[in-house]
């Protein structure tokens, strides 16, 4: 029987693991919506467009810090452990701007708060990504592919919704009661899970070192390089610049803004859940399961998207089809590319070190979301849109560059065709 299904892994580790995720998701729908609602009440209250991109530079900085010190927290207390952290965060967070005066909803409060919903999300991003490698048999990889894109592309989903969610309870509720009512939703998460959830999710550690941390997986290395370049191409033109030019230049309101990302989001979500089948029917991946290969000519068609855009904008092409029909595509090479990572740093992480694996692979990945965050603002303000879909070109073409040193091979294609795939 397949190791993905419940009797082959366990009753007890699948109600932990479908215990954490749900936590996730419901940290997900909160981030999300938290990221419209501040973005849109301080554009509103006439931020400018760097100004806004500043408000989540400590979220990504903190985001670098935490799966550093998370994967670690992780490897040495259990999974368990840095899930409640990452939820009691969140709810912190949450309060800060919900029950603030209103004097205090500054730059400097707004990014200490954002520092929090960084930790936290990224707390709980680690516990659920990490629990997938604990549920999964040992080398079935065609199992681990498939849960793995389930749960990115349901997470990515209900970002899609928080984005709506948070633009349509600005306009009937206000800022900080929405933020109460997220509060209120993240911390009835916390209290379910920790009274039903038993064990430690995963085994304790209490021997592992920070110093070990810094991965000496080449592999893992280099794959979290080329996860630094691929998501700065994201965020680059997608945080800040996309949102305010619908808003400044198509002349859209921010719930149909936030609307819109949504609907992109949750379409992004749905292509990386249904990744895994869409990769072997398209021969992808050779009707097996992807590998260093897949990464970079997925790469490499990506980067053709952004720069089309960039061309049809300044040849005057109607920018709103521009943009419909380029995010579509966009999003699509994208979620393949992002389920393709997401699968590769399991396979590549040593068992024993997974945890902090996953953590430094997810440390490269704030890193290039806080990269995308801060050039999305400034390049905005210096040339607008195009000039920040010109930038996701040049980063998307560095992750293609740094994926061809990724291995031609996973591990379990080289036990069966005897081939070293991780030499080096």
């Amino acid at each position: 029987m397949a190791a993905a299904e419940p009797t082959a892994i366990g009753r007890g580790d699948l109600r932990n693991y479908t215990l954490v995720t749900a936590a996730y998701w419901v940290e997900t729908l909160a981030d999300g919506a938290t990221r419209m609602l501040v973005l849109f009440y301080f554009y509103e209250l006439g931020y400018s467009a760097f100004a806004v991109a500043s408000l989540f530079i400590f979220y990504e900085i903190f985001g670098i810090v935490t799966n550093l010190v998370g994967g670690w927290l992780a490897a040495r207390f259990g999974l368990r452990t840095t899930l409640f952290m990452g939820l009691a965060t969140q709810v912190f967070a949450l309060s800060m701007l919900a029950f603030a005066p209103q004097a205090w909803l500054v730059v400097p409060y707004v990014m200490a708060s954002q520092a929090f919903s960084g930790i936290a999300k990224d707390l709980t991003k680690m516990s659920s990504k990490s629990a997938v490698k604990l549920v999964v048999g040992e080398g079935d990889e065609s199992s681990l592919y498939r849960w793995v894109a389930i749960l990115t592309g349901s997470k990515n989903a209900l970002k899609g919704v928080g984005f709506f969610l948070g633009g349509l309870m600005l306009t009937l509720f206000g800022f900080q009661t929405s933020m109460l009512i997220l509060a209120a939703l993240v911390l009835t998460a916390l209290v379910t899970v920790s009274r039903l959830m038993h064990g430690h999710l995963g085994r304790p550690d209490a021997k592992a070192r920070f110093k070990h941390m810094f991965s000496n997986n080449r592999a893992v290395n280099v794959l979290a390089a080329a996860r630094i370049f691929l998501f700065a191409s994201r965020d680059v033109w997608f945080v800040v610049g996309l949102p305010v030019y619908l808003e400044t230049v198509l002349g859209w309101s921010f719930w149909q803004t936030g609307g819109f990302l949504a609907i992109w989001v949750i379409g992004y979500g749905a292509v990386q859940a249904a990744a895994p089948r869409f990769v072997r029917q398209r021969g992808v991946a050779g009707g097996a399961e992807p590998d260093g290969r897949t990464a970079t000519w997925l790469a490499f068609v990506l980067a053709a998207f952004p720069a089309a855009i960039a061309i049809c904008l300044s040849a005057g092409v109607d920018p709103a089809l521009v943009l419909i029909v380029g995010l579509i595509a966009f999003g699509v090479v994208f979620a393949m590319n992002s389920a393709v990572h997401s699968y590769l740093i399991l396979v590549y992480a040593d068992n024993d070190k997974a945890a902090m694996n996953v953590g430094f692979y997810y440390m490269a990945n704030a890193g290039g979301r806080l990269a995308g965050t801060v050039l999305s603002g400034l390049l905005y303000e210096w040339n607008g849109l195009v000039a920040c879909l010109w930038a996701s070109v040049a980063c998307v073409l560095c992750a293609a560059l740094l994926s061809l040193l990724l291995p031609s091979k996973t591990p379990s294609q080289d036990r069966s065709g005897g081939e070293l795939a991780l030499a080096g």
